[in-house]
């Protein structure tokens, strides 16, 4: 899940360093987006500029927000989102290619909630030659696919507790050669019993148990259609790159790996078989290689449109805030948020007196001022995200003076945990800007408090790679203390993709980078997962969060938003959650 995630934290970061220098200066808008400009006009060429290709571009494995972007464009899911301004409504999945959300009600959901019976729309179409209808077999190859031993799924633990029969078939396939026939042999010759085809347009999920989120699954990039045709490449290989199909509004017409994209429409796609995307512009060019500071340039001189994948520079921020430039959007609810990891393997952070020590004396407001103050950046007190439904309002297990720290208070700890004279602690972080001064930060509000702490600064790559992924570093007492970054896979009911990552399963390479485990927490989770409804669900995901926080698995620190620029050509940009982005698939051009 890392390059999701890291990358994407750091960005927030670096993103609203700036608006800091502006604190006397007018609150920047929390609006979705620009909805000016009139009626929706088609036609023109949308240009994207940015610095990276994308890390995988084939949908089983790709992982990162730009991929989420570009799959909008060229991929169908069962399930997706809308493009609106209502967080509320952005946030729930609608029907994609399927025709509607399965229920008890309509009978898409029996069996206790594990099975899920689901019809694919007509006129979806591949833009093979002739165009051809998708089908349940597309979806079934697709999740046989995720699990193949040349690019596998990110995230398999979404699909592997949750369908039936998945573990198994997982196994076999890891012992797979890499090869397309490999591949394809395995594929055709071994059923997976929990995705089948009743017919060409009728889909049925089998579970192992209920899954109250499995739509919200299944609404990830992961779950496109995929057509027989990738049979014949490695999966994410260089010949599958340069011959991708496409039942979405555009297709690839060229991509030149770390240079560009040249999306145009696909003459197979119907506005009536596609209820969430408009495809207003005919043409959508993306240039690569280009630091952030040239983007902006271009994007505020109109010779380019959206970012592909960077913010806008920390120093052009203040005057754009300033001058309430409508080009600039900020998310109306906060996208991601930073933590505190406390190692349990190995040293003081085993004793949970020294952890709530730590939730007490961090002065939160510290680290608000250096991410741009609370217009962009607010103190979190919990691990879900305000729209989440484990949220709970007003909750703070550690009063700490309103996020300013409470010394006094953890002193108190430290003396009771029998270190009256303070403890020595090692806090690891990223040399990437603005972490070292947030790690300065904390020190000095746990210095305060009576803790001894040593910084230790490393790459950001090493941050994860190296240590906070490798428990052998944790259990070696490497470290103690760190502030890595989380933003959800999806949002609303989104406790699978929060809770359970961060606070069960530790291992290499797990997100649950300080070890801690609780049989407690474990049956919260388990009860979250299974329940029919997401209403019962969330009566268990706000159990879950109050526990975590209560025990100090880890420390809450700040919840961040997002921002984005385009230019003054764009209309309709409402901000899309799922790209932290406009959607390209639903803005429109001017002039």
């Amino acid at each position: 899940m890392r390059p999701r995630r890291s990358a994407i934290i750091t960005g927030i970061a670096a993103l609203t360093l700036a608006l800091g220098a502006c604190s006397g200066s007018a609150t920047p808008s929390t609006s979705t987006g620009t909805g000016s400009g009139g009626a929706p006009q088609r036609g023109g060429t949308l240009h994207m500029l940015g610095q990276s290709d994308i890390f995988n571009l084939d949908p089983v494995s790709a992982y990162y927000t730009v991929s989420s972007l570009i799959e909008r464009l060229f991929t169908r899911q069962l399930f997706s989102y809308r493009n609106v301004s209502n967080w509320t409504q952005q946030t729930q999945p609608v029907p994609d290619v399927a025709t509607v959300v399965p229920t008890t009600a309509n009978g898409g959901i029996t069996d206790g909630g594990k099975t899920y019976t689901i019809h694919i729309r007509s006129g979806v179409m591949w833009d093979t030659s002739p165009p051809r209808q998708v089908t349940a077999a597309d979806f079934v190859r697709d999740f046989k696919f995720l699990c193949n031993p040349a690019s596998p799924v990110g995230a398999p633990g979404y699909f592997d507790s949750t369908i039936t029969g998945m573990q198994s078939y997982c196994n076999g396939f890891a012992k797979v050669k890499p090869s397309a026939a490999a591949i394809g042999k395995y594929v055709s010759s071994h059923d997976l019993p929990g995705v089948t085809a009743q017919g060409p347009q009728t889909l049925v999920f089998h579970l192992i148990s209920p899954a109250n989120d499995f739509v919200n699954i299944l609404g990830m990039g992961f779950s496109s259609a995929r057509p027989a045709e990738y049979l014949k490449y490695v999966p994410d290989s260089a010949p599958f790159r340069q011959h991708t199909l496409s039942d979405g509004p555009y297709k690839i017409q060229s991509y030149t790996a770390d240079r560009s994209f040249v999306f145009v429409r696909n003459p197979a796609w119907r506005q009536s078989s596609d209820p969430l995307r408009h495809a207003y512009v005919n043409q959508i060019n993306v240039t690569e290689g280009l630091n952030a500071a040239s983007v902006q340039q271009q994007l505020a001189a109109g010779t380019g449109d959206m970012e592909w994948d960077v913010p806008p520079p920390a120093q052009d921020l203040p005057g754009l805030e300033a001058s309430h430039d409508n080009r600039l959007v900020i998310s109306p609810k906060p996208t991601g948020f930073t933590y505190v990891t406390l190692n349990q393997y190995a040293g003081p952070f085993k004793n949970p007196k020294l952890r709530q020590a730590v939730a007490y004396a961090l002065n939160k407001n510290a680290i608000v001022r250096i991410l741009g103050g609370p217009a962009i950046a607010q103190p979190a007190e919990q691990f879900m995200l305000p729209g989440s439904i484990g949220y709970v309002g007003g909750f703070n297990a550690y009063p700490n003076n309103n996020g300013n720290g409470n010394p006094a208070a953890a002193k108190k700890l430290l003396s009771q945990a029998g270190f009256p004279h303070g403890v020595a602690i090692k806090l690891i972080f990223s040399a990437t800007d603005p972490t070292p001064r947030e790690a300065q930060a904390m020190q000095s509000s746990l210095q305060a408090a009576g803790f001894k702490v040593k910084l230790m600064q490393v790459t950001q790559s090493d941050w994860y790679a190296k240590y906070l992924e490798q428990p052998s570093t944790a259990k070696r007492d490497v470290w103690d203390i760190s502030l890595p970054g989380w933003i959800p896979d999806w949002f609303g009911n989104n406790g699978r993709a929060t809770i359970q990552p961060l606070f069960t399963n530790p291992g290499p390479l797990a997100n649950d980078f300080d070890g801690y485990t609780s049989p407690v927490t474990n049956g919260l989770i388990n009860k979250a997962l299974t329940a029919t409804t997401p209403s019962v669900a969330a009566s268990y995901w706000v159990k879950a969060n109050e526990q975590v926080t209560k025990a100090v698995a880890d420390v809450p620190l700040i919840d961040q938003k997002w921002a984005i620029f385009h230019s003054s050509r764009v209309h309709g940009c409402v901000f899309f959650v799922n790209a932290l982005n406009c959607d390209p698939a639903n803005v429109w051009l001017s002039g």
